[in-house]
């Protein structure tokens, strides 16, 4: 058909029309919201490069994941700042560690929502890597009885997902094996699968206080000009049981998150990182842009890409708005 029997905008008139044709939904139920955990009591303070976005304590994060609930979000995923570090990053495992008590004490106030935890070294060890290093770089095997132990740590503190970020070779299998072994065959594994080295990461290493002391991550998180890669990491993590597959970072690889959803049956996730939360935030702060609706589209963007679930920190505000609708 051609104009002028066929007109586009007669299904974009009103708003009626706009929604009963509108293929992309954007709910709460699609939303994760990221806490960041830190020592002490009644802890609020702000990140300076993440307006909005605060490291808690753990009573501050007990009373954040009720207001998440209340919101109708279904998840929130948990990142540490340990008191102390080292150089195996033992904190990250430690039965009384920062996530650990925070797993216990949400899922004891809120234990309908989900708590997931991210599994990662790089905010437990003094050199600020993802795994333990030996000669000078990252061990990718011995790193991965670390992070087994990790998970297991948090599984046996109550959490129902965990998601290791580390990008070791074989880490989700290990994993897996750990979390069967231990008794907790029904905890999840949402696998950061496809996390590039992007300098989208900054304002989280700020917040977590996990920037490498040396070097770069190139070793081990991929190349951004990669998309090919993606399918084959993606896949590997399938076969070894990752139950969710995630993309990282995700407005600058929507093109990632499309391929994998042509590619996979799995769930997808995607985390708009810090980075691209930051930008939003700091172009609305100067008047360039309307925050709400770049946040708003943005969300609907990656959605629309084939995300089933996004992390965000705008997830608060979404609820908020959506609400009010």
């Amino acid at each position: 058909m051609f104009f002028p029997e066929y007109r586009p905008r007669r299904l974009r008139r009103t708003e009626a029309l706009r929604a009963m044709v509108r293929e992309t939904e954007l709910s709460v139920k699609h939303l994760i919201y990221p806490l960041f955990v830190c020592p002490g009591k009644k802890v609020r303070e702000e990140v300076s490069s993440m307006p909005g976005v605060f490291r808690l304590s753990v009573d501050e994060a007990v009373r954040e994941a009720k207001e998440v609930y209340e919101l109708g979000l279904p998840a929130v995923i948990l990142f540490g700042i340990p008191e102390k570090k080292d150089e195996l990053g033992s904190e990250a495992y430690a039965k009384k560690g920062i996530v650990q008590k925070a797993v216990s004490a949400i899922k004891k106030e809120v234990p309908e929502l989900i708590v997931v935890t991210d599994v990662c070294l790089c905010e437990y060890t003094s050199h600020g890597h993802c795994g333990i290093i030996k000669n000078g770089e990252v061990d990718n095997d011995l790193t991965l009885e670390q992070l087994a132990r990790t998970a297991v740590s948090h599984a046996r503190a109550g959490a129902d997902i965990v998601a290791p970020s580390d990008m070791m070779d074989g880490r989700v299998a290990r994993i897996r094996e750990a979390l069967d072994e231990a008794g907790f065959q029904n905890v999840a594994i949402l696998s950061y699968a496809v996390k590039y080295c992007s300098s989208f990461y900054g304002p989280f290493r700020e917040a977590a206080d996990s920037a490498p002391q040396f070097g770069d991550r190139r070793s081990y998180q991929m190349d951004p000009a990669n998309a090919r890669e993606a399918l084959r990491e993606a896949s590997l993590d399938i076969e070894e049981g990752a139950d969710i597959i995630m993309v990282k970072p995700a407005m600058p690889y929507l093109d990632i998150i499309r391929a994998l959803r042509e590619e996979f049956n799995h769930p997808i996730a995607a985390y708009q990182v810090s980075g691209e939360y930051a930008m939003i935030k700091a172009a609305a702060r100067l008047g360039w842009l309307d925050e709400e609706r770049v946040m708003l589209e943005s969300l609907l963007s990656i959605r629309r890409a084939g995300a089933d679930i996004i992390i965000t920190y705008f997830a608060k505000e979404v609820a908020k708005k959506l609400k009010s609708l």
